[in-house]
């Protein structure tokens, strides 16, 4: 495929955030009686799409929007030490030849992105980066996207690891390469039918070549 646009997810697809997300979730859990997330918890849950995790966890689509901000704030004084994805680092700027556009459309903050990408020398190779407020609101930016650039459907690739993103990708009519690194399983991620999976980072290359 012959793709202008790369655009990636953010959390569990680039950063490895998943416990350090879990860690702020209990705090945050503790203080609005919220049920906990023990390490031994999320095999389960990664098999779970967003609506049936927060109703595993009884949260109302209500709080999710206070739930998100306090934790993407909370993740800020630790994003400098939180690690990339093991193998990523060596891949992105081979991916960067293969695309004019190159960015991220994240439910977590630009801020929070830009230090990431910074600490790990790899800003230069991005393009743009984008944030939502919204957990599902990521099929209208993708199409933001599309019209900002001048493309074509075919022509932008999202990469994330997360059924809601495969979902977000259909909606927007775009293709959509799943990643097993991040939050939900492979078994999860092929039954909502991507167009690639990817389990490895350098299977990305192959994608985009």
């Amino acid at each position: 495929m012959n793709y202008k646009a790369i655009i990636f997810d953010f959390d569990g697809t680039l950063a490895d955030t998943l416990e350090e997300t879990r860690c702020i979730y209990n705090i945050m859990a503790a203080d609005y009686g919220l049920q906990n997330v023990a390490m031994e918890d999320l095999a389960f849950l990664r098999d779970m799409s967003l609506n049936e995790l927060l109703d595993h966890l009884s949260i109302s689509k209500f709080r999710v929007p206070s739930l998100l901000a306090r934790g993407t704030s909370m993740l800020r004084d630790r994003i400098a030490q939180i690690p990339m994805i093991p193998g990523l680092a060596e891949v992105i700027p081979d991916l960067r030849k293969n695309a004019t556009i190159f960015g991220v459309l994240t439910s977590n903050s630009t801020q929070n992105v830009d230090l990431f990408l910074q600490t790990h020398g790899l800003r230069q190779h991005f393009t743009f980066l984008s944030s939502t407020s919204k957990l599902t609101g990521k099929a209208k930016h993708l199409r933001a996207i599309q019209k900002t650039f001048s493309l074509k459907a075919h022509e932008l690739l999202y990469i994330g690891d997360e059924i809601r993103d495969i979902k977000a990708s259909h909606k927007a009519g775009i293709d959509c390469a799943a990643v097993t690194w991040g939050f939900n399983s492979h078994s999860s991620l092929q039954a909502a039918n991507p167009k690639f999976i990817a389990e490895k980072p350098r299977e990305l290359l192959d994608i985009v070549r």
